[in-house]
């Protein structure tokens, strides 16, 4: 049979380039070679497109690919594990669509929508899906901008945003960049003095900011696959020893850890179900997606925290993990995802 020339996009510009390269590793090592053609293509920093040896797991200046897009047209299909901008939030997918390559995961309206947090909780809201209670702001140049409930825009000293989120919400909050993955670029605010520096902290990532109540609780997290037959999976929960499932807390800690399933009523695990589907089709995802959720410690009732188009996928990310436990091995899902790639 003939093999399917797949190309496997990683790195990219975004601050999540590690990530995207533990996860295309995984990702290759486990690709059935009987079925692909494997063509890595690694994104620096800067930019800069080449071919990648996996033997020796290096990039090499002379493997510069200079015409990507004619590169890009040999393939079948493209799985783009990239994490954050660049890579998760439209960009390439647009690129991709121009191109006319078939390509893994959502597509330029959900990634967008996905990876930006504010646009992201005004779909959920135009759907009636819980979240936590949350002010928006904007920075250009040295200005703050405090944007309303009818997207109305006023120019705000950032005091006066402090003294807006301290009326408005309630402690702990966080402070969140809002086009930022992988727990970079927020910060957890535990009181009114350290709310100035937060936020100034945060728009070093991003011109957009989310100031969010917290809520005390599990955290958990659900897998969805499908175009538009959905499958979604159990769900997970997150166990951590940091203030919060920081950068660390996800890749570093070996105090963090995940039960599947998570310890929470059939019930409410087929609420978050529900829920997680019903997210999944409001942003018009295709593929695949992870939803992240809280349940409240005190009342046990739901908030969605934010829609990944494009999840972690190394061996022990909670995306295959939460498949595994439903019977689909790595391997298989990955030939799931790959498939569905040229379906749509």
């Amino acid at each position: 049979m003939n093999k399917l020339k797949l190309g496997v996009i990683f790195g990219g510009m975004s601050t999540e380039n590690e990530i995207s390269k533990i996860s295309a590793r995984c990702i290759m090592e486990n690709l059935n070679e009987v079925k692909y053609e494997i063509y890595p293509i690694y994104i620096a920093k800067n930019g800069k497109w080449y071919k990648y040896d996996r033997k020796s797991q290096m990039v090499l200046p002379e493997n510069e690919i200079n015409d990507i897009s004619t590169y890009l047209k040999q393939m079948d299909t493209v799985f783009p594990i990239l994490h954050g901008r660049y890579g998760e939030d439209g960009t390439i997918q647009g690129m991709l669509e121009m191109l006319k390559i078939p390509y893994v995961g959502c597509g330029v309206l959900a990634s967008s929508i996905g990876m930006d947090k504010v646009y992201s909780k005004v779909m959920f809201e135009k759907a009636n899906i819980p979240q936590a209670k949350y002010i928006y702001i904007k920075k250009e140049g040295k200005q703050y901008i405090y944007v309303d409930e009818e997207f109305n825009e006023y120019i705000w000293d950032i005091n006066d945003i402090v003294k807006k989120a301290i009326v408005k919400l309630k402690f702990p909050l966080f402070v969140k960049a809002s086009n930022s993955g992988s727990s970079i670029g927020i910060v957890k605010v535990k009181q009114s003095s350290e709310l100035r520096e937060a936020i100034e902290k945060v728009s070093e990532y991003d011109n957009k900011i989310l100031i969010e109540q917290g809520i005390i609780g599990k955290e958990v997290e659900c897998a969805v696959l499908g175009n538009e037959n959905i499958i979604v999976s159990t769900v997970g929960e997150i166990l951590y020893e940091e203030k919060f499932y920081s950068y660390t807390a996800k890749y570093e800690s070996k105090d963090s850890k995940i039960i599947i399933p998570a310890n929470i009523s059939s019930e409410k695990t087929e609420e978050i179900r529900n829920i997680a589907k019903k997210a999944f089709k409001v942003i018009d995802g295709k593929g695949l997606a992870r939803v992240d959720f809280f349940v409240e410690k005190e009342t046990e009732k739901v908030y969605i925290c934010e829609i990944n188009t494009m999840p972690g996928f190394t061996e022990i990310s909670m995306y295959p993990k939460l498949f595994e436990k439903c019977g689909i091995k790595y391997s298989k899902l990955l030939d799931k995802i790959i498939e569905l790639s040229l379906t749509t």
